[in-house]
């Protein structure tokens, strides 16, 4: 059954069928091929998966982070972000990391950064004489921080998956989303010398203080989302809530920015992603299911224990595996079904499960920005007006400079633990 449910899905995916029916169409397959299945173990299943409070939190990151783009928050925080970094050479491209770090406190989601922070910067770029295919591969790359820097929706669905604490994740999330983040910062502002990019970065720029109490309700609200999450005044799946009754109040009332007509657009753009979303949770939950079922996970447990005899090669072997695989899965589809196999594997060889989630969830991110599938490329190339393949070759050095720092967040477990013991300790104490 798992073979013919696997090959099912492939061949879906190779003829474009979408995400969440290939999958479901591999399960039903699988359930038909048994005798002893039944077909209502489809909605059963389906239903199960969705039955979890933390899923919650999905469509109102979603909401939020369109919020946010709709009512002037974003623009607000461009300009803050580039007021900090945007008096040097490159310092455009700098901006647009930074603002995406920010953006990613709030938002939970890649391509909602994609289009709120790209649509503002990537024409901004290309007016500073920044080449379009840049701007838009910059882009799509920094915002794949939104699924790093917590809260984060694939860090939810990891933390349902493999049975983790989400606060957990969200705390190891920062140490890796801040180094992703300097070193693109580092990276873009050498590039730019290299190339003689971005020498007129400083013009438009606002003075600090003008910035800062333009973007001052902008900026409190990633403080209260993850001050409230770690202060334990409520969960992360409230706090989803708490940042769209924020981000509508700024917006609707105070900022003015957003009219009834455009709230009902937003509602609808939110829905559209959320079902998307949710109906490949579904899907993968069932199939999930059915290969736990047919006893894959011990086997390829068992399987991986002897072959790969070191934590080390593990996560080599592991980091390979999630790179190819990402390139044609959805994110969050993996992790559904991957993170229930793969973890009880991982605390067998002695790795922390709230470590383990960082590498899957920053090594599933890069398929983001990589061909074939990756839904950043499309939504910047859509922002930008051009075709996809134009951005590829711009896109090289950043996918090598996120491969670098996996390396390290994989091999460097302090990088993710670190904050989370000292906060537990403090806690504790």
């Amino acid at each position: 059954m798992p073979s013919i449910m696997l090959t099912t899905m492939l061949v879906l995916f190779a003829l474009s069928v979408p995400v969440a029916v290939s999958i479901g169409m591999g399960s039903i397959v699988g359930i038909l091929s048994n005798e002893k299945a039944s077909l209502l173990i489809v909605g059963q299943q389906m239903f199960t998966s969705l039955d979890k409070y933390p899923l919650a939190a999905i469509p109102f990151f979603i909401l939020a982070g369109n919020l946010m783009e709709a009512g002037g928050i974003s623009a607000r925080l461009v300009e803050f972000a580039k007021s900090i970094v945007g008096g040097v050479q490159g310092g455009l491209a700098a901006t647009c990391v930074l603002t995406c770090m920010i953006f990613a406190a709030v938002s939970g989601s890649s391509v909602a950064t994609t289009f709120a922070i790209g649509a503002i910067l990537i024409p901004a770029m290309v007016k500073h004489g920044y080449p379009v295919s840049f701007a838009a591969a910059l882009q799509a790359t920094a915002a794949e921080l939104g699924v790093i820097i917590p809260p984060s929706i694939p860090m939810i669905l990891y933390g349902i998956s493999a049975d983790v604490s989400v606060a957990e994740l969200f705390i190891a999330g920062i140490g890796p989303g801040l180094l992703i983040g300097a070193v693109l910062i580092a990276t873009v502002l050498v590039w730019a010398r290299i190339k003689g990019y971005g020498k007129l970065d400083r013009e438009g720029r606002m003075p600090l203080l003008a910035a800062t109490r333009s973007a001052g309700l902008a900026l409190l609200m990633p403080v209260i989302i993850l001050g409230g999450i770690y202060g334990g005044v409520f969960t992360p799946t409230e706090a989803s809530v708490v940042a769209v009754f924020y981000a509508l109040l700024v917006g609707m009332l105070i900022y003015r920015e957003i009219s009834v007509a455009d709230l009902v657009r937003v509602l609808r753009r939110s829905v559209i992603s959320s079902t998307v979303i949710l109906m490949i949770i579904a899907c993968a939950g069932m199939f999930s299911f059915l290969i736990t079922r047919a006893n894959v996970p011990a086997m390829l447990g068992e399987w991986l224990v002897q072959t790969l005899e070191t934590p080390a090669l593990f996560l080599l072997g592991v980091n390979a595996a999630l790179f190819v695989i990402g390139m044609f899965i959805e994110t969050s589809a993996s992790i559904v079904v991957l993170a229930p196999i793969l973890t009880p594997i991982a605390v067998h060889f002695g790795i922390d499960p709230v470590h383990f989630g960082t590498i899957m969830v920053v090594n599933l991110a890069l398929g983001m920005i990589t061909p074939p599938f990756g839904v950043n490329l499309f939504a910047a190339c859509m922002v930008a007006g051009i075709p996809v393949q134009r951005i590829f070759r711009s896109l090289v050095p950043f996918v090598l400079v996120i491969i670098g720092c996996l390396m390290v967040i994989t091999y460097v477990s302090p990088l993710s633990l670190w904050l989370r013991d000292l906060v537990y300790r403090a806690a504790g104490g």
